[in-house]
């Protein structure tokens, strides 16, 4: 899942008096949606279609979209037959790690050095059984 998943397009400012930075966060729009596709195209090693991202302009509850994307995953998974799902998550990201255990997935691996231009450059593999393979397990 990508920078997509939820509220984007984070900007600094200066606060006043001691010089500290603030980031803010905003919702995925027209006007902000090219600094999503050069977020992602920085931080992620998979390139997202133009339909993802009018998929994230279109949905007004951005706070739900990583959970309907990922529903969509699994229900799409079973009717193909699909028994695993596994994906990479950046070790420092406690929420995604957080969001995926909410549904099943449990870390599996470390893997070293998978990024290229973030820090830090480790992700984990999370995996999870589905269809009749969960239930083997």
């Amino acid at each position: 899942m990508g920078a997509g998943d939820g509220e984007v397009a984070a900007s600094k400012d200066k606060a006043s008096g001691g010089g500290a930075e603030r980031t803010s966060l905003d919702g995925v729009r027209d006007k902000n949606v090219m600094q999503l596709k050069k977020l992602n195209t920085a931080l992620f090693p998979v390139r997202y279609n133009e339909k993802y991202y009018q998929d994230a302009i279109a949905s007004k509850d951005f706070s739900k979209l990583g959970t309907k994307l990922l529903n969509h995953v699994f229900d799409l998974s079973a009717k193909q037959n699909i028994s695993e799902i596994y994906l990479h998550v950046q070790t420092n990201n406690d929420d995604a790690i957080a969001f995926y255990k909410k549904f099943g997935f449990e870390i599996t691996q470390t893997i070293h050095n998978y990024y290229m231009n973030i820090t830090p450059p480790d992700c984990y593999v999370l995996m999870k059984f589905i269809g009749q393979a969960a239930t083997k397990k």
